[in-house]
């Protein structure tokens, strides 16, 4: 192989990737569409499970609007791990294409194939979806009251280790490389996107988490172009923490409620986020928001949970985190009313527990629970 040619094919491609994110400078109006196409992708392992639930909540919330032709759900099927190996493709062709035929997604999670797996070690649909509509921008509202926790994630979502992660070299048996990418387009918009969330919501304080101090050139940059952003927003506080102090603040009483609005790189960010869930119930609870220009997509944040397919317990998964993330679409979308009618049936849901979900036959369905998140909306 030739690494110097193979390095320079990646260095090509991301210089392509630059050119194309300083071209491409205007978000779409949902508001101006005559119609809005929600495409639902059940994704694997309990996905379809919890995805048809999410989606039944979504079209009692929407009946009007679909009954109206404002609003089109399109169920998309192909997503799973089968298909994809099949056609040794993160998303097959055929499934991108008709993904791109909607203007916001609904998904569930896939799985990603680790080396040694029986599945083709095809790259995370994930990322590939991230990086084919552009969603640059991973966005996870974390609040919980009682603990003063009202934080909300920024996770650049197109770069770092994971943009290159199926692009590294084996150079022999005992050496092996990957690539990180982070550019100045990349990381400011992922900023701008930060700060005018925090300018717009009253928030006071954004944080930035790096490793600066080690990883010099990129987390130098990132910390760089997140700070000259700053620049222009002079009323809100701008501190930085290292990532591996930021893990240990988040569960310190005294600093976490500090912290509202945070910048990340993209691993970061997938970490520092996962622990983050567990305040507000854990992964299976929270969804989150990928936001691009021309789409964005909204998913639960935690595993296909496999094994609870195999043993006959998908109809037990719990549901909330992709009707979180269904709630999350609703505001993106301009139906704010709809959407705050969903957040306040999940926490009534969750504080009351006349249902309580388990994710094994000594609590309710899931379908069940989606009836009882309808019942109070």
């Amino acid at each position: 192989m030739d690494y110097i040619k193979a390095f320079e094919a990646i260095v090509a491609q991301q210089l392509a990737r630059v050119e194309k994110m300083k071209q491409d400078t205007e978000f779409v109006n949902y508001q101006a569409l005559d119609k809005i196409i929600i495409g639902v992708i059940g994704g694997d392992g309990i996905g379809p499970a919890i995805t048809a639930q999410a989606h039944r909540v979504l079209e009692n919330l929407l009946a009007d609007e679909v009954k109206a032709g404002k609003v089109e759900f399109k169920v998309i099927d192909g997503c799973t791990i089968e298909n994809r190996a099949a056609a040794g493709k993160a998303i097959p062709e055929d499934v991108l294409a008709e993904i791109k035929k909607c203007n916001v997604l609904l998904k569930g999670p896939t799985t990603t194939p680790r080396k040694g797996d029986k599945w083709a070690n095809v790259e995370s649909a994930n990322v590939a979806m991230r990086k084919e509509l552009d969603l640059f921008a991973n966005v996870r509202p974390v609040k919980v009251p009682e603990q003063g926790i009202d934080w909300t994630f920024f996770r650049e979502n197109t770069e770092c280790l994971y943009a290159l992660g199926s692009q590294g070299v084996n150079i022999n048996d005992d050496l092996a490389f990957d690539f990180r990418v982070i550019t100045n387009p990349g990381t400011e918009r992922i900023a701008r996107l930060a700060f005018e969330y925090a300018r717009a919501n009253n928030k006071k304080r954004v944080t930035i988490v790096t490793k600066a101090n080690v990883v010099k050139t990129t987390d130098g940059k990132f910390l760089d172009v997140c700070k000259n952003v700053a620049k222009e927003y002079s009323e809100i506080e701008v501190d930085d923490w290292y990532i591996d102090i930021m893990t240990a603040k988040l569960v310190d009483e005294k600093r976490r409620g500090q912290f509202e609005v945070l910048i990340l790189p993209n691993l970061y960010g997938d970490i520092l986020t996962d622990e983050a869930a567990e305040f507000q119930g854990g992964v299976g609870t929270a969804g989150s928001a990928n936001l691009g220009k021309h789409y964005s997509m909204f998913e639960a944040i935690h595993g296909s949970a496999p094994r609870m397919v195999e043993e006959g317990r998908d109809i037990y998964a719990d549901p909330s985190s992709v009707i979180r993330a269904g709630a999350m679409l609703l505001s993106h979308i301009g139906y704010q009313a709809q959407a705050d009618k969903l957040f306040g049936a999940l926490e009534a849901c969750t504080n009351e527990k006349k249902l309580v979900i388990t994710g094994r036959t000594d609590g309710c369905t899931g379908a069940e629970y989606a009836d009882y998140i309808i019942s109070k909306i």
